[in-house]
């Protein structure tokens, strides 16, 4: 099946590591052209290196109000032109509710938020049709993640906006998509699975509550990412689409 990703340009943040990383790699793979961002640039250039000759690094911080702008300028400078973005951003730090401080919350929605509205709102504004934002978020956009009080705080209201986003921009002609993984097995996973006093017995007690019992691999993710970013989506918007192996319970 052709994704008609041949020379499409997009791009990734969060993609030095992880599932942004995994989904720019399956846009290449299928002839698109990334710019991946990440906040540490020799990570970010080795990745972009590691991509391959369609792919070009620049380090950004999604927290930055200046990034959107310069990402998308860069895109096209680089590339030629600008067809979507993937927003990937890094999880905020697990903790309980009442264990959270108010500068972690600050924190975390400046980066995790308030960026990734800026970020999808700026690449919106500069789409033509066929064009498509996706945001990364998580299975907690229905169902709360014991320990992870920020990101069952933020993420939810992240998909609300995102349809909000879709339905603004849809008659335009443009897609706005998001992807909710669960267990997929990222150093991000397996950082979460070491907080606990055995961590093997950490993953395998989650791996008997997945109905594929086993984590995901970074490279099953991001080849979904690529079809959802892709012309072969073209009638699917406003929707968020679990990537966890059936762990969802919500429709």
């Amino acid at each position: 099946m052709d994704l008609g990703l041949r020379d499409r340009v997009y791009v990734v943040t969060g993609a030095s590591r992880g599932l942004g990383r995994a989904s720019a790699e399956a846009l290449a793979a299928d002839g698109a052209k990334v710019l991946i961002t990440g906040r540490d640039e020799r990570s970010v250039m080795d990745a972009a290196a590691s991509i391959g000759p369609h792919a070009a690094g620049i380090a950004a911080d999604n927290a930055d109000p200046e990034v959107a702008d310069r990402l998308i300028a860069t895109a096209r400078e680089r590339f030629g032109s600008f067809d979507g973005i993937l927003i990937s951003v890094g999880g905020p730090p697990p903790g309980s509710v009442l264990g959270t401080t108010d500068e972690q919350w600050r924190s975390a929605f400046d980066s995790v938020f308030l960026g990734a509205v800026r970020l999808a709102r700026t690449a919106a504004a500069e789409l033509g049709p066929g064009g498509v934002v996706g945001l990364v978020l998580s299975g907690s956009v229905y169902e709360p993640i014991r320990g992870l009080t920020i990101s069952n705080g933020l993420r939810p209201g992240l998909a609300g906006f995102a349809k909000s986003l879709a339905d603004e921009v849809g008659p335009r002609g443009i897609r706005v998509v998001g992807l909710l993984p669960a267990r997929i097995d990222t150093d991000r996973v397996r950082e979460l699975d070491a907080l606990s006093d055995d961590p093997r017995a950490a993953r395998a007690t989650h791996e008997s509550r997945i109905p594929l019992r086993r984590y995901g691999t970074p490279e099953e993710f991001g080849r979904t990412a690529a079809f959802l970013l892709s012309p072969a989506a073209s009638y699917l918007t406003g929707l968020m689409l679990p990537v966890d192996g059936g762990a969802l319970h919500a429709f």
